[in-house]
């Protein structure tokens, strides 16, 4: 075994890993990337398919945002934002976001950002978010948040609560306390047997009614979702699934937080994943693209109206108590706004649509593959970049079993 992989597994506790697996067969490791490629130590050359985790937006070795860090770093290596102090490129990537962004509910005024370092953090942003909100408007009991079976939002303990995969829950005692789960919108294995895509979607915007009903509506602060389910098996909702979802939270006053941590920054050949998919947000979460992993970075979007209420309950403790020692990190928000300025440059967002026009087209032409999510051949929905294909062995192949709801996640006991 090469000497550096036995240093691995000497050293090394891996993440989202089959631990038992690894001690037998050792890591791949890499050692370096150019564009679309990596090499491991033998030499081999992949195509990394994946960019990373979904975050390598630009590719390996892009010399521009390599500079803007070095620059950054010779510039002012570390610059906080607490205590009202700040640094440029800090201010200059939240203005640079503006443009970004996706039409909101009520949203008036510029928006906000709070910076972090992943997507997870991000998350966990936002569930201290609408809880101080709700807390500071009088609505103490409006808490519960309401995420969905496949979905992932991350692996702290509030955001892999959201998280509706029962690995991120086992051992750890999650979910914790307040958060809810409603059926996955994926009408290729859930649909019922003839139900057509408007139908499913009529359908679990009342399973979600009911939810909301049985938990009283005076508890339930906002629902979290993915534009497209990623992590989950890439699942595209049917075309009118977040229309029905955003009219039944609306009826009850709950809070839309849009996850685009891996939807953003053009990967569904919009700016924003949610305005491929006809989803109304109130509050946005950004990280990986953001600046193409170079470095970590994550941001929460903030809306007028929310930051407003948090102005005058500071001024009593003192201080809006939330944030990190590497919030807005500098080199991280040079290397984010450098980032940003390419893929205004190149088009990358237009680039993304063009590209999975050509590829939509493609991938139906395949004998057997049908575009209806509930077709006897297979599912091959395409949004931009992103092209799940599901397929069965062969037309005599027996249909998956169909479920009105995907199984209930363990709730944790006191």
């Amino acid at each position: 075994m090469d000497p550096l992989a036995e240093k691995d597994l000497t050293h090394l506790l891996h993440p989202a890993t089959n631990l038992a697996q690894h001690r037998r067969t050792g890591p791949l490791v890499i050692e370096r990337g150019e564009g679309i490629y990596v090499w491991d130590r033998q030499g081999r050359r992949y195509i990394e398919g994946l960019a990373g985790l979904w975050c390598v937006a630009l590719g390996y070795g892009e010399e521009a945002l390599v500079e803007a860090a070095a620059a950054q770093m010779r510039k002012l290596a570390y610059g906080q934002l607490f205590a009202s102090r700040s640094h440029e490129p800090g201010i200059l990537l939240a203005e640079r976001l503006q443009a970004w962004m996706p039409a909101s509910r009520r949203h008036t005024g510029p928006w906000k950002f709070l910076y972090g370092n992943s997507g997870s953090d991000a998350n966990d942003t936002q569930v201290k978010l609408v809880r101080y909100y709700n807390n500071v408007i009088g609505r103490p009991r409006k808490k519960k948040i309401i995420a969905r079976l496949h979905g992932y939002h991350g692996v702290t303990v509030a955001a892999a609560s959201l998280t509706g995969l029962p690995a991120f829950h086992a051992h750890f005692d999650l979910p914790i306390d307040g958060v809810l789960h409603t059926a996955c919108p994926h009408a290729f294995r859930h649909a019922e047997e003839g139900e057509s895509d408007e139908q499913f979607a009529t359908r679990l915007a009342a399973e979600l009614e009911a939810l909301i009903e049985r938990e009283d509506p005076d508890t339930i602060a906002a629902m979290i979702a993915e534009p497209i389910m990623g992590a989950g098996g890439l699942i595209v909702p049917p075309e009118t699934y977040y229309p029905k979802i955003r009219a039944v939270l609306d009826r009850h006053d709950i809070l839309l937080i849009d996850d685009e941590v891996i939807c953003g920054f053009g990967r569904l050949g919009t700016p924003m994943g949610c305005e491929a998919m006809d989803m109304v947000p109130d509050t946005v979460s950004l990280a990986k693209a953001l600046s193409s992993a170079y470095l970590p970075i994550s941001a929460v979007a903030v809306p007028d109206w929310m930051h407003e209420a948090l102005i005058e309950p500071s001024e009593k403790l003192g201080a809006f108590a939330h944030g990190f020692t590497y919030s807005g990190h500098p080199v991280a928000a040079a290397v984010a706004l450098r980032n940003l300025e390419l893929f205004e440059e190149r088009d990358i967002v237009g680039h993304a649509a063009r590209t999975g026009v050509h590829f939509q087209k493609r991938l139906q032409a395949l004998q057997g593959c049908r575009s209806s999510a509930t077709s006897a051949g297979g599912d091959c929905s395409v949004a931009s970049s992103w092209w799940p294909i599901r397929a069965r062995a062969g037309a005599s192949t027996p249909a998956p079993r169909r479920l009105s709801a995907s199984p209930p996640l363990p709730r944790r006991k006191a």
